[in-house]
């Protein structure tokens, strides 16, 4: 029997092992000693996917300008041949990358956003927000935010069936950590026009000054690992902060408190491979410990970001756990009417 210090093995397929070496060798080239990133470098290799007015696979997509001079802009997936009861559900989607990389038309961002779009079915829009080192916390939540305000103005950039009255925030990885911080901005202020009912946390990227026994134990995992991910936050957080902040611990002694707030409902998505899966099930605990619904959902033999990979089953398993996640919240808000 292996010891109980010892490392679990991981076993993935080796098209999913190849990509992930790619992937961690990419972003480590791409950041610079001096704090900065080489988007030259990033851009030769980040492959883009164009929007397609046309139909591909039962799936259209269009890009809205939102705010040029920062462009802000949205990807927006509507799934062709809808015939269910005249409108779908909105999910607002945040991409990872740790804030510093990738966009709605990144090659695996855009095939995901197709999945969910076809699979749930829901229309997906999709968030290119700011990229740090370039422009620091909050920029990020301030897109998040002004994304939202965009489409309670502008109701006509989405599908005459889209229903911004069910409303669900979505991400991944540093893209969740966004999807939460929007949700305690929009539960604090309001917004006319769209009513959030539910969030979607996949592997969110939270973190402290502490190590925690899963970090120690998955150091050198592939995309966050220790090193990696100390960069980002260092990259993102404004001058001076330490990893304690409340946007990176944000289940900690300086949370915000939720208890009075209107918090959606809240899927968490964790991984048993995930140096992260700690911070990921404290958010949750804290989420219950504030008086918000929470539900936890663990892939014990699953790496951080696996559901991008389409080769690995438990990819189409989160994402149709994901599909039953909105469909029970929309059926409990229709029989509260």
């Amino acid at each position: 029997m292996p010891s109980q210090t010892e490392k679990p093995k991981l076993v993935l397929p080796l098209k999913t092992r190849v990509t992930l070496s790619f992937l961690s060798a990419v972003t480590d080239f791409a950041r610079r000693c001096d704090g900065t990133v080489n988007r030259g470098f990033m851009k030769f290799l980040d492959y883009k996917t164009p929007s397609k007015a046309k139909s591909v696979n039962g799936v259209s997509t269009k890009d809205v300008t939102v705010d040029a001079n920062r462009n802000l802009w949205i990807r927006v997936f509507t799934p062709k041949g809808y015939s269910g009861d005249g409108v779908l559900p909105v999910v607002i989607f945040f991409h990872g990358g740790g804030f510093a990389f990738l966009s709605p038309d990144s090659f695996a961002y855009d095939a995901v956003c197709r999945r969910f779009c076809r699979r749930i079915p829901a229309v997906i829009v999709s968030v290119n927000y700011r990229h740090t080192p370039e422009h620091r916390f909050p920029s990020q939540y301030d897109d998040g935010e002004d994304v939202l305000k965009f489409l309670a103005e502008n109701p006509a950039v989405l599908p005459e069936y889209a229903d911004l009255s069910k409303c669900f925030l979505a991400g991944d990885s540093a893209g969740a950590n966004l999807a939460h911080q929007v949700a305690v901005r929009v539960a604090k202020s309001g917004l006319r026009g769209v009513r959030l009912v539910g969030l979607v946390s996949i592997q969110p990227w939270f973190g402290g000054e502490e190590r925690t026994a899963a970090e120690v134990k998955f150091e050198g995992a592939p995309l966050v690992s220790t090193s990696r991910t100390d960069w980002l936050w260092k990259a993102f957080l404004p001058e001076g902060s330490d990893r304690d902040h409340w946007a990176v611990n944000v289940s900690g002694a300086n949370s915000e408190d939720l208890s009075g707030l209107d918090y959606p409902n809240t899927l968490v998505i964790v991984g048993g491979f995930d140096p992260l899966q700690d911070w990921q099930r404290r958010y949750c605990e804290w989420l219950k410990k504030s008086g918000k619904k929470a539900q936890l959902i663990e892939y014990p033999t699953m790496i951080h970001a696996f559901y991008i990979f389409p080769e690995l089953p438990e990819s189409s398993q989160l994402i149709s756990q994901v599909k039953d996640f909105i469909t029970n919240r929309i059926s409990d808000l229709k029989l509260s009417l």
